[in-house]
C-alpha cells in the first residue's frame, strides 16, 4: 500500500503546483551610467531606469542591473550579462539600452566598434529569446549639445542606427530613445535643457562643492522625464508591459 501511495502524492502534488500561479513578472534592466541607479544621499544625479519604478504597480519587479561606465563589451565580459540571463525565467523582459561607452575610442577598455556592437546587442536579444524572455531595444539618449548658433547636434554616429537595424532584423520592440530625448531637447533648447541634466551651480551640494556642468547625466527632473519618454514608448507600441503601468 505504501509503494502505491508514493506515486499517488507525487502525482497529485505536481497538478496542485501546475495551478499555482508564477512567480512575479520582472524587467531586467542593462544599460551604462544614463540607465544606472545612483545614492540618493547628497547627490542631484539619476538614471533614468532608477526613475522607471515609479510608473508600475506592485505586481511586477524591476531590477536594475545597468552600471556606470559599461558598454555591450564590458557588461558582457564582467559576467554582468550572465547574471541576468541566469535569473532569466520565461515572460521576463529584458530593456536594453548602450552606446555612450561603446563608442568611446579613447577608452580602450570600453571601446566597441560598431561591427562588435551589433554583435553584443544580438548576443543579447537571442539568448533572452532563448529563456523565452521578451527583448526590448533602446537607442542611447542623446547629449545635450548644441552649436554656437543654438541647433542641436548629435554626437552617437552610427550607433542609434545600429539598435535600429537589429529591432527591425529580430522584430524586437524598439524603443527610440534617441529620437524621442532629441525631440525633447530641441523643444527645451540650448537654456532650459540644461535643468534635464547636471548642471549644478557651486555650494549647493557637498559631494559637489565647485558645481558641475554635465551634459550627458540626469538631474532627477531630467531622469523622470527620459523615464516618462519610455513609458509613453511602451503605450504607443502597445507592448503587453502596459498592463503593468499604474492606473
Amino acid at each position: 500500500m505504501k509503494n502505491i501511495l508514493v506515486p499517488i502524492i507525487i502525482i497529485i502534488s505536481l497538478f496542485i503546483l501546475s495551478f499555482l500561479p508564477a512567480g512575479k513578472v520582472t524587467v531586467f534592466m542593462i544599460g551604462d551610467s544614463t540607465m544606472a541607479d545612483k545614492p540618493t544621499e547628497d547627490n542631484p544625479e539619476r538614471g533614468w531606469g532608477q526613475m522607471f519604478p515609479l510608473f508600475f504597480d506592485t505586481t511586477i519587479v524591476i531590477e536594475n542591473h545597468a552600471k556606470n561606465g559599461r558598454s555591450t563589451k564590458t557588461f558582457i565580459s564582467e559576467n554582468r550579462w550572465q547574471k541576468v540571463f541566469e535569473k532569466l525565467k520565461p515572460g521576463d523582459y529584458v530593456i536594453i539600452q548602450f552606446g555612450h561607452n561603446d563608442q568611446s575610442k579613447e577608452k580602450i577598455e570600453r571601446y566597441t566598434s560598431p561591427e562588435d556592437y551589433r554583435k553584443s546587442l544580438i548576443k543579447f536579444v537571442n539568448e533572452t529569446l532563448e529563456k523565452k524572455g521578451k527583448p526590448i531595444l533602446c537607442t542611447p539618449i542623446v547629449r545635450r549639445r548644441f552649436d554656437e548658433k543654438g541647433n542641436f547636434y548629435d554626437t552617437h554616429g552610427v550607433y542609434p542606427d545600429i539598435v535600429r537595424e537589429v529591432a527591425k532584423e529580430f522584430n524586437v520592440p524598439l524603443i527610440d530613445m534617441h529620437k524621442q530625448s532629441e525631440e525633447l531637447l530641441c523643444e527645451s533648447g540650448p537654456d532650459s535643457s540644461k535643468k534635464l541634466f547636471l548642471w549644478i551651480e557651486p555650494g549647493v551640494y557637498k559631494l559637489l562643492p565647485q558645481g558641475k556642468k554635465d551634459n550627458t547625466h540626469f538631474s532627477e527632473f531630467g531622469a523622470l522625464k527620459m523615464a516618462e519618454l519610455a513609458v509613453e514608448e511602451i503605450k504607443k507600441l502597445n507592448l503587453d508591459l502596459k498592463n503593468y503601468l499604474k492606473k
